[in-house]
């Protein structure tokens, strides 16, 4: 770690109680901001962000590796829960230009990593990951398993969730009235559906379990992920995933990065900045330029195409897509899933591809 002048070590002399204390308020203060923004991924980004400041300042409580775990395996009974039968259906009508356009999105976002591997600004795995246009939290729990620094990464995926969810945001505002449409209200304690709740339980145990004897790489999360989607999609076992459950997943998730971070990774990040930015923008137009080519090209609804390219979190977007008029929701959605199982898939050997051409 680092080593701290005494004046932003004080915080590690306070006592554990009193640290994770102050880690929770401030916490619920950048929650409570980011969500009057209605910005997705509010739950795990304030605590991230929390999390940050009190590890910079030499705070020396960190989270259980149980808890973290098991918060691994309910993020991916979430990803095995946001695939539908709808969503496949979609995928196979659709499936040579879903494929298409996520290998075209795949190639441009690992040529970035590559670039900003190549001038050093980021290891080559690390830049990968950081590049992914998958979902944020199943990149930063992938990138973990394959020597990429889970800080750096998950610094690119939240900046460039910000970014991109304020921009589709703003196209879908200017593209269609959305004043009429409400979105989905949060039920943050749900009357317990016991099968479906006991199923998800069992899932992300079980999962777990056998993602480690498989030897899987983030074993909790994609042993969940895979077995879930197996009885969610296979055999039609219901997933219930209540609100506050995934709060505090996602809580956990947001404090296990932000309490590694140091002053020093804290200064690379900002040194970085500028490319980061850079690379996030370029993406973000490389992928608005394949939803003008399926719009003009193929006759696709604008707005249906720009929100099914986008490079931001599958659940950002299906936010960003409920609440617009005349979406096809379910193409969005299949391909936004294609993508993510795309690069879960495929991330490890880009990764080391990548590692690979700068070395060279």
């Amino acid at each position: 770690m680092d080593a701290l002048p005494p004046d932003r070590q004080r915080l590690g002399t306070w006592p554990a109680a009193a640290q994770c204390t102050a880690l929770l308020a401030v916490s619920a203060i950048f929650v409570a901001l980011l969500d009057l923004t209605a910005l997705p991924a509010a739950f795990l980004i304030g605590p991230m962000f929390a999390a940050i400041i009190a590890g910079t300042n030499g705070a020396t409580v960190r989270i259980p590796r149980p808890l973290f775990g098991a918060a691994q395996a309910i993020v991916g009974c979430l990803v095995a829960a946001s695939i539908s039968i709808e969503i496949v259906a979609a995928f196979t009508s659709d499936w040579l230009l879903v494929t298409a356009v996520v290998v075209a999105t795949l190639a441009a976002s690992s040529f970035l990593g590559w670039f900003i591997s190549r001038f050093k600004v980021f290891p080559g795995s690390t830049a990968v990951w950081g590049s992914a246009p998958g979902g944020a939290t199943a990149m930063v729990l992938m990138a973990g398993a394959f020597g990429a620094d889970v800080r750096l990464v998950a610094f690119m995926q939240y900046l460039r969730v910000i970014m991109v969810s304020v921009a589709a945001a703003l196209v879908a505002r200017l593209w269609v009235d959305t004043s009429g449409v409400a979105l989905p209200a949060h039920i943050w304690f749900p009357a317990i559906q016991w099968p479906a709740f006991g199923a998800m339980i069992a899932i992300a145990a079980v999962g777990a379990v056998l993602g480690r004897i498989a030897r899987l790489p983030s074993p909790y999360f994609l042993g969940a992920a895979i077995l879930g989607a197996i009885a969610h999609i296979g055999f039609g076992v219901p997933i219930q995933l209540p609100e506050w459950l995934l709060a505090a997943s996602y809580a956990l998730i947001g404090w296990t990065i932000g309490l590694n971070f140091t002053s020093g990774i804290l200064l690379h990040a900002a040194r970085a900045l500028p490319q980061i930015v850079g690379s996030i923008l370029a993406l973000m137009a490389f992928c608005g330029g394949l939803a003008w080519l399926l719009s003009h090209q193929l006759g696709i609804d604008p707005l249906t195409a720009y929100l099914a390219t986008s490079p931001g979190g599958l659940d950002s977007v299906a936010i960003i897509a409920a609440a617009s008029k005349g979406v096809d929701m379910s193409f969005v959605m299949a391909l936004q899933s294609c993508r993510l199982v795309f690069v879960l898939a495929f991330g490890p050997f880009l990764a080391r591809l990548v590692s690979r051409w700068v070395r060279e």
